[in-house]
């Protein structure tokens, strides 16, 4: 057995990108981890560690070298292997000479392909030392590393320039040479408070060093839970409470090694600027955290993270003031200027801002969005007036001062001027509602304006895109057209909205072939599935099986909602004792219909059904027929699929004593309609026959 120490490898390098340490950092934990387990070494926990200045794993209690293992080589079958006089063919020969023995030594094997001679031997497992240069080197090319970069004279690239490398096994140096680095198990603490070099006696010292001798704080976790801390607290202190993006925290944590909070203030007449703007440039451009009162408003302060520990924290503080001021102030007089003139003052403008080359600009946008707008609102019951207002003013605050400076803030802003301008509250907040959701988990539109404007703008730029052949391929969205799809579905299932997709996108087709552009039946089509294809991923990310999504899609709903309601009704009957029986019996009934090749009657004769079997279903189903249609006009499937449930007795018994395919030409028509029949029922619903382990 090989003695078991901790391994340490240490990558230390320029500043890394913040936002993408976190990634990187348990990316090349997985990766080493991964190349562990494959060269079959046993280790125990495995450390992370991420600052700007460094990635580095540490792996508890690893193997120093693999187990050996017995290997068998296959040779010639044994049937070729020997001529008539029962000596080796060259064959054999050949293989005995590249294993290293004599061919009498060779062993024979029998498998159900008859006997072959094989080489068993034991090879010694390779060391730690043997196996790491290479194990580290394939992790570190497969890092999620975008775009790489060169420095010196090196041909190897990295996100940042390489400066040092640790590699122990304990106490003992790995050799290992990479970005023209040598290994070795010297480390580096704080770029100011301990620029020096740092010698680890051994691989388990390495946080403890760099803590008290480096000035570093290793872990990414700990350092982000710290900065949490620091943050709350001094929030606290101020009577208020601090806002924590988790994006902004792990960034924030990604640029810091030793973190301090420090408390900032700015002027309060700047809170007469929309919070939103002051937010985005506190966020945005410095990396603050901001603080609201208890009750939710905005206080005019923040909290920031010092990498350093200056023996006088007031400079720091009145630096950090001195930078967000004119942030601010650019941030009011933007609010300023946008106020002096109303919000529609843009719209002629937008004809000279281009939506996308072959689909025109934002003024020829505005306009298919003011039909595709109205036609929801009027679907929904809602005012379509303000829809149509809504989307003429959608895309004015695009070109407005704030928005041009913080594109976050699209469609927020339109709120705030259109409150400003006196325009209906409908219509305001239907401007910030349209981009809803933005993101996966995102809140939805709350108004029907806004709901109607949100479905119109994400469809309109699906239908368009499709037009024009730029539908999304492979991993390429350019136009993020799956989030959007799966947006206008949420919206549409979550909000149970009564939608015909089908009537939607023809709708927006329609606009635009009003501007010159047709949109062929085929891409409506293509588009339709895209669609669908987005609500099969909704489904399964809810745990719906995919053989429930299947038996709902086969009946092709085209509202949304309603095919949401099939798909929790299926669910829910595929665990009723009777569905299993159901879901063959309709397997059953499908395969019959199709392989019969006849013309099937529509109605069934009353004066055919000779057999009991035959005439007792009938008498079920025409029973259950007058139950089932009120519960379809209501959309309640479940109470539909439950009543069904109730056929399967007569079903068994006529399956046990009806001969279908008889050889009387009206029997045997008047029963494929009797089934027919039966499957339309469940049809109405979904087609059961695609459940696959339904009961």
């Amino acid at each position: 057995m090989s003695d078991r120490r901790t391994l340490l490898f240490e990558l230390g390098s320029e500043e890394l990108p913040p936002k993408a340490l976190f990634r990187l950092s348990e990316a090349l934990k997985s990766e080493i981890v991964d190349g562990l387990d494959k060269a079959g070494l046993e280790h125990g926990a495995v450390e992370v560690y991420a600052t700007p200045r460094r990635l580095a794993v540490m792996v508890k209690e690893l193997s120093g070298a693999q187990a050996d293992r017995e290997v068998e080589r296959k040779g010639p079958a044994l049937q070729a292997a020997f001529d008539a006089q029962g000596n080796p063919k060259p064959a054999v020969l050949g293989f005995a000479r590249s294993c290293g023995v004599d061919p009498a030594d060779l062993e024979r094997v029998e498998t159900p392909k008859g006997t072959w001679l094989v080489h068993r031997f034991q090879q010694k497992g390779q060391t730690v030392v043997e196996i790491l240069p290479g194990l580290l080197s394939t992790a570190l090319e497969r890092l999620p590393i975008p775009k790489r970069m060169r420095w010196g004279a090196l041909d190897e690239q990295f996100v940042r320039p390489v400066h040092w490398l640790v590699l122990l096994f304990g106490g003992e140096v790995v050799p290992f040479s990479i970005f023209n680095l040598t290994s070795d198990r010297t480390t580096y603490g704080h770029r100011f408070h301990a620029p020096g070099a740092l010698s680890l006696a051994h691989a388990d010292d390495y946080p403890t060093v760099l803590e008290a001798q480096g000035h570093v704080m290793p872990s990414f976790a700990v350092r982000r839970e710290r900065i949490r801390d620091q943050v709350e607290a001094r929030a606290a202190e101020l009577g208020g409470r601090a806002v924590i993006d988790p994006a902004l925290l792990d960034e924030v944590t990604g640029m810091n090694e030793w973190p301090l909070a420090v408390v900032g203030s700015f002027e309060e007449r700047f809170l007469d600027v929309p919070h939103e703007a002051l937010v985005s440039a506190m966020k945005g451009h410095q990396k603050y955290f901001h603080v609201v009162s208890n009750a939710g408003d905005l206080m005019p302060a923040f909290v920031t993270i010092s990498n350093i520990e200056s023996r006088n924290p007031d400079v720091v503080r009145s630096g950090n003031e001195r930078v967000i001021r004119p942030r601010l102030a650019d941030a009011a007089f933007f609010w300023q200027q946008d106020c002096a003139r109303p919000l529609a003052d843009h719209v002629d403008a937008l004809k000279r801002v281009l939506f996308q080359k072959e689909l025109g600009t934002l003024h020829d946008k505005s306009d298919r969005l003011v039909v595709l707008a109205a036609h929801i609102a009027e679907a929904l019951g809602d005012d379509a007036e303000a829809a149509r207002r809504a989307a003429v003013l959608a895309k004015c605050d695009l070109l407005s001062g704030m928005v041009g400076e913080f594109p976050e803030l699209q469609g927020i802003m339109g709120r705030y001027y259109a409150r400003h301008d006196g325009e209906p509250e409908a219509v305001a907040q239907a401007l910030e509602e349209q981009y809803r959701p933005r993101f996966a988990g995102d809140d939805l539109p709350t108004s029907n304006t806004g709901r109607a404007l949100a479905i119109a703008d994400k469809l309109d730029t699906l239908v368009g895109i499709f037009a024009i052949g730029q539908a999304p391929t492979g991993d390429r969205d350019p136009f993020a057209l799956r989030r959007s799809a799966l947006g206008i579905l949420r919206m549409m299932v979550e909000d149970k909205l009564p939608l015909d997709l089908v009537s939607l996108i023809d709708v927006a087709a329609g606009a635009y072939e009003k501007q010159g552009m047709a949109v062929a039946n085929e891409v409506r089509e293509t588009i339709f599935e895209f669609m669908i294809d987005r609500l099969r991923a909704y489904f399964a990310d809810q745990g719906v099986d995919p053989d429930v999504f299947e038996a709902v899609r086969l009946c092709r709903p085209t509202v949304p909602s309603d095919f949401a309601a099939r798909v929790h009704a299926v669910s829910s009957f595929r665990n009723l004792p009777e569905a299993a029986g159901l879901a063959q019996a309709n397997k059953r009934i499908r395969n019959i219909l199709r392989k019969s090749g006849e013309t099937i009657p529509e109605q069934v004769d009353a004066d055919l059904l000779r057999e009991m079997a035959e005439q007792g279903l009938a008498e079920a189903m025409s029973g259950m027929e007058d139950r089932v249609k009120p519960l379809l006009d209501q959309g309640r499937y479940g109470d539909v699929l439950e009543l069904l449930a109730g056929l399967h007795r007569p079903v068994d018994a006529y399956f046990e004593a009806v001969m279908v395919m008889a050889d009387d030409a009206g029997l045997r028509l008047n029963r494929l309609a009797q089934l027919q029949a039966l499957s339309n029922m469940f049809l109405q619903v979904a087609d059961i026959s695609a459940l696959q382990q339904a009961g």
